[in-house]
Protein backbone atom coordinates (compact mmCIF):
# COMPACT_ATOMS: atom_id res chain seq x y z
CA UNK A 1 0.00 0.00 0.00
CA UNK A 2 2.56 2.07 1.34
CA UNK A 3 5.08 1.60 -2.49
CA UNK A 4 2.10 2.11 -4.24
CA UNK A 5 1.23 5.76 -2.87
CA UNK A 6 5.02 6.56 -3.42
CA UNK A 7 4.91 5.05 -7.04
CA UNK A 8 2.02 7.45 -7.63
CA UNK A 9 3.79 10.55 -6.55
CA UNK A 10 7.05 9.68 -8.25
CA UNK A 11 5.02 8.90 -11.06
CA UNK A 12 2.80 12.19 -10.77
CA UNK A 13 5.95 14.19 -9.91
CA UNK A 14 7.61 12.93 -13.42
CA UNK A 15 4.46 13.09 -15.98
CA UNK A 16 3.63 16.83 -14.15
CA UNK A 17 6.92 18.03 -14.79
CA UNK A 18 7.45 17.04 -18.43
CA UNK A 19 3.71 18.12 -19.04
CA UNK A 20 4.81 21.49 -17.48
CA UNK A 21 8.04 21.82 -19.79
CA UNK A 22 6.09 20.66 -22.74
CA UNK A 23 3.44 23.35 -22.53
CA UNK A 24 5.21 26.56 -22.85
CA UNK A 25 4.20 29.59 -20.45
CA UNK A 26 4.59 30.30 -16.98
CA UNK A 27 2.75 27.89 -14.65
CA UNK A 28 3.52 29.20 -10.70
CA UNK A 29 3.29 25.95 -9.19
CA UNK A 30 4.60 24.44 -6.16
CA UNK A 31 5.85 20.68 -5.97
CA UNK A 32 2.73 19.40 -4.37
CA UNK A 33 0.37 21.22 -7.18
CA UNK A 34 2.79 19.60 -10.25
CA UNK A 35 2.69 15.94 -8.21
CA UNK A 36 -1.23 16.47 -8.50
CA UNK A 37 -1.40 17.20 -12.13
CA UNK A 38 0.77 14.20 -12.71
CA UNK A 39 -1.83 12.01 -10.27
CA UNK A 40 -5.19 13.42 -12.10
CA UNK A 41 -2.96 13.50 -15.48
CA UNK A 42 -2.36 9.77 -14.92
CA UNK A 43 -6.38 8.74 -14.18
CA UNK A 44 -7.38 10.93 -17.39
CA UNK A 45 -4.43 9.69 -19.44
CA UNK A 46 -5.75 5.88 -18.41
CA UNK A 47 -9.26 6.75 -18.75
CA UNK A 48 -8.46 7.98 -22.29
CA UNK A 49 -6.38 4.76 -23.00
CA UNK A 50 -9.01 2.25 -22.38
CA UNK A 51 -11.81 4.35 -23.73
CA UNK A 52 -9.66 4.59 -27.70
CA UNK A 53 -7.46 1.52 -27.14
CA UNK A 54 -9.07 -0.64 -24.76
CA UNK A 55 -6.44 -1.39 -22.56
CA UNK A 56 -6.52 -1.26 -19.04
CA UNK A 57 -5.13 -2.44 -15.58
CA UNK A 58 -4.92 -6.24 -16.25
CA UNK A 59 -1.95 -5.73 -18.73
CA UNK A 60 0.53 -3.95 -16.21
CA UNK A 61 -0.17 -1.04 -14.13
CA UNK A 62 3.12 0.48 -15.24
CA UNK A 63 3.51 0.28 -19.27
CA UNK A 64 5.92 2.93 -21.33
CA UNK A 65 2.48 3.50 -23.55
CA UNK A 66 0.72 4.55 -19.24
CA UNK A 67 3.55 6.96 -18.54
CA UNK A 68 3.19 8.29 -21.88
CA UNK A 69 -0.58 8.43 -21.41
CA UNK A 70 0.07 10.16 -17.94
CA UNK A 71 2.17 13.01 -19.62
CA UNK A 72 -1.09 13.44 -22.46
CA UNK A 73 -3.22 13.25 -19.57
CA UNK A 74 -1.14 15.88 -17.76
CA UNK A 75 -1.13 18.19 -20.49
CA UNK A 76 -4.55 17.64 -21.37
CA UNK A 77 -5.28 18.68 -17.22
CA UNK A 78 -3.00 21.72 -17.82
CA UNK A 79 -4.55 23.60 -20.36
CA UNK A 80 -7.91 22.96 -19.24
CA UNK A 81 -6.57 24.54 -15.89
CA UNK A 82 -5.12 27.56 -17.69
CA UNK A 83 -8.16 27.86 -19.72
CA UNK A 84 -10.33 27.95 -16.51
CA UNK A 85 -8.26 30.20 -14.46
CA UNK A 86 -7.87 33.05 -17.70
CA UNK A 87 -11.96 32.83 -17.86
CA UNK A 88 -11.87 33.48 -13.82
CA UNK A 89 -9.53 36.38 -14.44
CA UNK A 90 -11.45 38.11 -16.54
CA UNK A 91 -14.46 37.93 -14.99
CA UNK A 92 -13.42 39.88 -11.78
Amino acid sequence: MVWTLVSWMLLGLVAGAVARLLVPGPDPMSIPATILLGIVGSFVGGFLGYVLFNRDLSEGALQPSGIVGSIIGGIVVLLVWRAVGRRHTLHR
